[in-house]
């Protein structure tokens, strides 16, 4: 019988001591003497919780598809919209540099855009890993758009935050030149 087995058959099968005075445990083959069963069991089991439930606890990066909230980075005076459709793109939803419709859910007063209107934007940053030509990949903190016209021209005259340098694909080049860092 190995030690695992010894360990589980005087675990379950002892009648004089409740099972937290047993001082000798065998698990995963190693030997813990002297320990209570929790500390035990604690030792055991964080790297499980670490692997199984830190998936859990980071943020879901998908597509950007309806109802997705997303940070306005330009000076029209919108803080964040919600998407409603997306124009340019997969049918799974909006990647880097693909349009959309939104809704204005927070304005600052006085702005250029007000709470409740539509409007068209650019993606300009995605919580969803993006590859890359050269192999690597690039991905976001948030999900973050540019405003622009039914033309494709920026609405601000700012553009704050890091904005990749894919957008020159996707004809985008304004919102590029207005931006403060290319990734």
């Amino acid at each position: 019988m190995s030690h695992s087995m010894e360990a589980f058959f005087v675990f379950f099968h002892q009648k004089k001591k409740p099972w937290y005075h047993v001082n000798m445990w065998t698990v995963s083959h190693k030997i813990f003497i002297g320990q209570s069963p929790r500390s035990m069991l604690l030792t055991n089991l964080k790297p499980f919780l670490k692997s199984k439930f830190s998936r859990v606890l980071q943020q879901n990066r998908t597509f950007i598809q309806m109802r997705t909230k997303l940070k306005v980075v330009d000076n029209s005076g919108a803080k964040q919209i919600m998407c409603i459709q997306t124009l340019k793109g997969n049918k799974k939803g909006a990647r880097l540099g693909d349009t959309i419709v939104a809704s204005v859910k927070e304005a600052q007063p006085g702005g250029k855009v007000a709470k409740g209107k539509v409007v068209y934007a650019v993606v300009v940053r995605a919580a969803m890993q993006r590859g890359r030509c050269d192999g690597s990949e690039v991905k976001f903190d948030d999900n973050a758009a540019v405003l622009v016209n039914k033309q494709g021209e920026p609405i601000g005259t700012r553009v704050f935050g890091p904005v990749p340098h894919e957008l020159r694909k996707k004809k985008h080049v304004k919102i590029l030149s207005l931006a403060e860092h290319i990734a």
